[in-house]
């Protein structure tokens, strides 16, 4: 008797291709879903500022520079206080009444005047947004933010 050599089937092979390909669609539409659902939940929503233009930005344009007595500068330390022209006069963003009268009697005294914001690097940006949304409220369009 003669047994027959049993035949192996050859190794299957394995193409990873496709397979990482579907990996990659599946990864990209969770990142994308993902980041849609973050800006989603909370809430989030861009301000309309725009950036000052440099002098002589626009052509015919020669822009000089303010005097101390055309602005007013407004600051937030990273205390949570208000400052106006760098003396303190509110505890917190919740109780700023007396930088609202300041602001509009400034705007009223100096109609070419400009508001500019000057805040703290180490204070939250929500809390910069809440205070130049309240400049902006009493002031139009002629805050500043001030950059050192």
């Amino acid at each position: 008797m003669k047994f027959r050599a049993q035949q192996r089937s050859p190794m299957p092979d394995l193409n990873l291709i496709p397979l990482m390909d579907v990996i990659m669609v599946i990864l990209t539409f969770f990142i994308l879903v993902s980041m849609t659902l973050t800006n989603t939940l909370t809430n989030t929503r861009s301000l309309d500022i725009r950036l000052p233009q440099g002098a002589g930005s626009e052509p015919g344009e020669n822009a000089a520079p303010l005097a101390p007595g055309d602005r007013l500068v407004v600051g937030l330390n990273n205390q949570g206080q208000v400052l106006l022209n760098g003396v303190a006069i509110a505890p917190s963003l919740s109780d700023t009444a007396q930088l609202d009268a300041a602001v509009s009697a400034y705007l009223v005294q100096n109609p070419a005047g400009v508001v500019m914001l000057q805040v703290d690097q180490q204070v939250p940006y929500q809390q910069v947004a809440q205070l130049l949304e309240k400049l902006r409220s009493l002031g139009g369009d002629r805050v500043s933010l001030a950059l050192e």
